[in-house]
């Protein structure tokens, strides 16, 4: 017989045993596996939406809110800005480009963005089908979007009020927005909006104007009601970086914000809540080595008889110390793939979460290189476990033990 065979008739003895401790090991492995997939997803997702954009001005608020309302379309603006101010601002000498949104409806629960085509230049896209729009109402679908509720060119739609759900808000019956086009996937942020012409979102918001030609709501609007969400800029040059925020928060209404230093303070008060369970997942891992431990002391006093019988019957001291080594080795290998399995499990699941409440993808069917340090991880954890019962098996008093019976 070899070691896995007899390794393996063991661990079947004591199936209780040894499930508790596969157990415990993979529950320590699923919960570090799906924070590895999880946040390393999360970010470069954030990375590529946000790549490009030096700063982002919107009303008097919080910068971080502006940021994640106007780049990842995940929280509620903080206000308007003019249309006025906005032009002024694009013509200043430290703006290279600018790109301007505005944002108010959605269509269940997928946002509107009120844009121009530079929006769709700037994140790669191409159209699937038909083109981009020309004026008013016309409106061009994301990919996902378009999958996950049934639009295609052609179709017609209204949108509702705000940034919820679009079940029991106000609907703009008045007014339909015509599918004229479909992008390919960019995986960003882009795939699951609606996108539009600025004058559009005036149009639907203009009920107190009376305006009856909406091809013409761009001269017929006064100035007072030509306003936008929020302004994506990029820096004509290094020494912008100094130069804009200041005189934006100085000169206008407006407010600047640094998706850069946003996104990574975002991710520092993240990763408070990511490392304390990191290091709950290492506390299972450290609790799951020392039951390893106890379980094969305790199986070599049980097996201290079967142990010098096997050395009668030629097997050194060696092979019994490989024994046990393999059995730890063993335990842990069981305990990591089953954690493995586990962890990208759950984080699918947690990705299905994400996707029904319209956020970022993603995805359990992904891979990250520092899942091999923690199966190198887990397989130390199980072999140092067995250090100890190895070295006494290792020295196993073959007389005195057969002689104790």
């Amino acid at each position: 017989m070899n070691l896995a065979t007899i390794s393996l008739a063991y661990l079947r003895a004591r199936a209780l045993n040894t499930t508790l401790n596969v157990l415990l090991l993979a529950l320590g492995i699923a919960t570090i596996t799906l924070l590895l997939l999880a946040t390393s997803q999360l970010e470069e997702r954030m990375q590529r939406d946000a790549r490009g954009i030096d700063l982002v001005v919107g009303a008097k608020g919080s910068p971080m809110q502006i940021i994640l309302s106007s780049i990842y379309q995940l929280d509620v603006p903080t206000g308007n800005v003019s249309w006025k101010q906005a032009q002024e601002l694009a013509r200043h000498r430290a703006v290279k480009k600018m790109i301007p949104l505005a944002l108010a409806d959605n269509y269940k629960g997928f946002r509107i963005v009120g844009t121009n085509h530079d929006y769709v230049q700037h994140y790669g896209g191409r159209l699937a089908a038909g083109r981009l729009w020309q004026k008013p109402l016309e409106a061009v679908l994301g990919a996902e979007l378009a999958v996950r509720t049934g639009l295609g060119l052609g179709t017609a739609f209204i949108g509702a009020h705000g940034m919820g759900s679009g079940e029991g808000e106000h609907m703009h019956e008045t007014y339909t927005y015509q599918v004229v086009g479909v992008l390919a996937p960019t995986g960003t942020v882009m795939d699951r909006v609606v996108l539009t012409d600025v004058t559009s979102v005036w149009a639907v918001h203009a009920d107190q104007y009376d305006i009856k030609d909406v091809a013409r709501i761009a001269e017929l609007m006064p100035e007072e009601g030509k306003e936008l969400t929020a302004l994506l800029i990029q820096y004509s040059s290094p020494l912008a970086a100094a130069i804009l925020p200041r005189y934006v928060n100085q000169n206008s209404e407006m407010q600047a914000a640094s998706p850069a230093y946003e996104t990574a303070r975002l991710f520092s008060i993240i990763g408070v809540g990511v490392d304390v369970l990191r290091g709950f997942a290492l506390v299972l891992i450290l609790a799951a080595g020392l039951s390893v431990f106890i379980a094969l002391y305790n199986a070599l006093l049980e097996r201290r008889y079967d142990l010098a019988v096997m050395r009668t019957l030629g097997a050194g001291p060696g092979k019994l110390m490989a024994l046990m080594l393999f059995e730890g080795a063993l335990l842990a290998g069981i305990g990591v793939a089953l954690g493995l399995a586990l962890g990208h499990v759950l984080t699918e699941l947690l990705g299905v979460a994400f996707k029904a409440a319209k956020q970022v993808a993603v995805t359990g069917w992904a891979w990250v290189p520092e899942e091999l340090w923690l199966i190198g991880l887990a397989l130390a954890v199980g072999i140092f476990a067995a250090l100890l019962p190895a070295w006494r098996a290792y020295r196993t008093d073959i007389a005195g033990t057969l002689a104790r019976g």
